[in-house]
């Protein structure tokens, strides 16, 4: 995997590279290796029309239901007595995903050369997370792989629904809006030329809103083909956008200033990164490893950056309360005090724990009420868009045969 890091040496100069590692766990030891310091690390993903085919021609990407499945299959097998490549092997014949029967056959082969499971696994970063491998790693170190591939299943649910749910949460108000868009295009093609006819027929003076339809209108149907081209140029775009390191960030930011939306962005944060670091410390991962981690599991840049100052503090001989209570605006209240408790009595990872589960329930409770509290806004939207149009096209028909 080709990797996109920046490093400060012991002199204090701050390097930036781009280099190819089998795993970011190998280019943390490299690092250690030169005794620098870690600034920053992403992954270089290969983007365009070749990415796309060499995915296709691979059978695609494999679905998050189907490494749960496989996570909890294993634990099932391996706790009733079923070797390792026997386990797999059962799950091999099982799947009916190509992409993922090509991957335990590789898995398989290697479990026969004699190779840990934890580096074959670690060998394919765009299907198996840190998260996964490190759990995986943990439970070959402490002879425990059952509870480990237990743990790894829980997390990967876990995060799954909170996924879903947050998704199915903005499914409504993004239909509307796009249906809203889509009938907009549609009247301003076919219905309002119907109108503008009847007034150059008659030849009355139309007020500026009218008029800026019907040149809206005329411009729409004149070149429909360059309208639906741009439409879908401009979707194309904001996805690109979204997916960009920029547009990441940019989204995460304004996403926490929006009402409703940006306390449900705190929550799950606050969720994710709870249950993350509970399930690693759980499994037996040393503490920092579980940070960056996490790090990684969380996607909006201001989380990121307060894990990344928490890293470096428990580094320093810090802990982790001291600096989530001081991101109150962030992470609630409740996330530094409990990490204050739990490292107080040694019981971080269960209270953390508790934490998770505490967010994810209110996070469901959000979602399901989030379309009775987006209603009606989009109500109030969706009447001045349709009473401007009224005003504007109905008004002056309306003017018209009351003078007749």
């Amino acid at each position: 995997m080709k990797l996109r890091y920046k490093i400060q040496l012991l002199t204090g100069e701050v390097i930036e590279r781009e280099e190819n590692f089998e795993s970011k766990d190998a280019l943390y030891s490299s690092i250690r290796g030169q005794s620098a310091q870690l600034i920053s690390v992403e992954e270089v993903t290969e983007k365009g029309l070749s990415s796309f085919l060499k995915r296709a021609s691979s059978g695609g990407k494999i679905k998050e239901e189907h490494k749960i499945t496989f996570a909890r299959n294993l634990s099932s097998m391996l706790e009733a007595g079923l070797p390792l490549a026997r386990a797999l092997s059962v799950i091999e014949r099982q799947t009916k995903s190509k992409k993922m029967k090509q991957l335990v056959t590789q898995i398989i082969n290697g479990i026969n050369t004699g190779k840990p499971l934890s580096d074959l696994l670690e060998a394919h970063p765009t299907v198996f997370s840190s998260l996964f491998v490190s759990m995986v790693r943990a439970g070959e170190e402490s002879g425990n792989l059952v509870n480990a591939f237990r743990v790894v299943a829980d997390q990967l649910e876990r995060s799954y629904k909170l996924k879903k749910k947050v998704k199915g949460a903005m499914m409504y108000p993004a239909i509307i809006f796009s249906a809203m868009i889509i009938i907009g295009v549609l009247m301003m093609i076919y219905v309002v030329p119907t109108l503008t006819a009847t007034f150059k027929e008659l030849n009355v003076e139309l007020p500026l809103s009218t008029q800026m339809i019907i040149l809206v209108s005329d411009t729409m149907k004149a070149h429909a083909f360059l309208v639906f081209l741009g439409l879908g140029a401009m979707i194309a775009g904001l996805v690109m956008f979204a997916r960009s390191k920029k547009g990441k960030r940019i989204i995460g930011i304004t996403s926490l200033r929006i009402p409703v939306i940006g306390n449900l962005v705190r929550e799950v944060n606050a969720a994710r990164t709870a249950t993350t670091l509970s399930s690693l410390l759980t499994a037996g991962v040393e503490f920092v490893r579980s940070i960056e981690i996490t790090e990684e599991v969380v996607q909006n840049p201001k989380f990121k950056a307060v894990l990344a100052e928490v890293r470096e503090s428990i580094k320093k001989g810090g802990v982790m309360s001291e600096t989530l209570k001081k991101y109150e605006k962030l992470y609630p209240p409740l996330v530094g005090e409990m990490a204050a408790v739990g490292e107080e009595t040694g019981k971080i990872a269960e209270l953390l724990g508790k934490v998770g589960e505490f967010y994810e329930e209110d996070v469901e409770e959000q979602t399901k009420n989030m379309s009775t509290i987006i209603e009606p806004f989009l109500m109030v939207f969706i009447g001045l868009a349709v009473g401007f149009f009224a005003i504007s096209m109905v008004g002056p028909m309306y003017s018209l045969s009351s003078s007749i």
